[in-house]
């Protein structure tokens, strides 16, 4: 029985929720810059382990105000005075935050804008596709805190830049943005409008394809990468038998054999 998200639940995020599938799920504490507290990350949580048994087709993640994220809220933190232990825990509540995300089979899709910064990278990082605009910057100002990372960035980002301007962010407090940052892999896409709205776009797209085949593609590609070649091969062929032979498909295959489907073709 498919489960459901009643975005009144929430205090943090903004939930919206469009016709075709499509939620926008907007970051809602823009007078901290949408830093990340302890609540914030557990109302992430509780969405994207419900999303996938909920008809979620695809999420567009944006942020209210001029920031998509600041980071960790460290007005928060200071004043916790947590303990190493309880500080791992608040980790791992991350982790498992940006896990549900990243493994869960959804498309996530975010719309940055202004300071993706420290966690607020971590937890872009873990969308798949990110678009930025044009008054985005990323940084890993740790270094300069006193802090390090505890989100994922070792992970994720690492992956999208490599582990020399990786240490070289976290060192050095450098700051990545415009078509550089873009070339980097820190965004997919360079907008000069609105980040948004080719966000919105985009899980439009995607929420048209098969739910199986988002799933696959939003999970397995993920689970692969941690495998070794040989075991990703043996995954990959398991999961084309599943995916390629569902029932959903045969009216997109026979589209394309009778050639009324679209073909692909460059862009103008």
């Amino acid at each position: 029985m498919a489960q459901k998200i009643d975005p009144a639940q929430f205090k943090n995020l903004a939930i919206e929720v469009q016709d075709d599938g499509l939620h926008i799920v907007t970051l809602n504490r823009p007078d901290k810059r949408n830093a990340l507290n302890s609540q914030t990350i557990e109302e992430l949580v509780d969405y994207f382990s419900t999303a996938p048994r909920a008809g979620v087709r695809a999420v567009v993640l944006a942020a209210a105000g001029d920031h998509f994220c600041a980071g960790l809220d460290l007005v928060e933190h200071h004043q916790a005075d947590r303990t190493p232990a309880e500080f791992m825990h608040l980790c791992m509540r991350w982790h498992e935050a940006f896990n549900k995300m990243e493994y869960g089979g959804v498309p996530v899709i975010a719309a940055l804008k202004g300071a993706v910064v420290g966690g607020g990278l971590e937890l872009a990082s873990a969308a798949h596709i990110r678009v930025m605009d044009q008054t985005t910057y990323f940084a890993l100002p740790e270094g300069q805190r006193g802090l390090f990372t505890g989100g994922g960035a070792t992970i994720r980002v690492t992956d999208l830049i490599g582990k020399a301007r990786m240490i070289d962010m976290m060192m050095t407090g450098r700051v990545y943005q415009g078509q550089e940052a873009a070339n980097l892999g820190l965004a997919q896409y360079i907008v000069d409008g609105s980040s948004l709205d080719k966000a919105i776009d985009l899980a439009r797209r995607a929420a048209q394809n098969l739910p199986l085949t988002n799933f696959a593609i939003c999970s397995a590609v993920s689970h692969m990468q941690n495998m070794s070649a040989l075991d990703a091969a043996y995954a990959e062929s398991v999961l084309a038998g599943v995916v390629n032979t569902q029932p959903d498909a045969r009216a997109r295959l026979a589209a394309f054999a009778d050639k009324t489907a679209a073909r692909v073709r460059p862009n103008d």
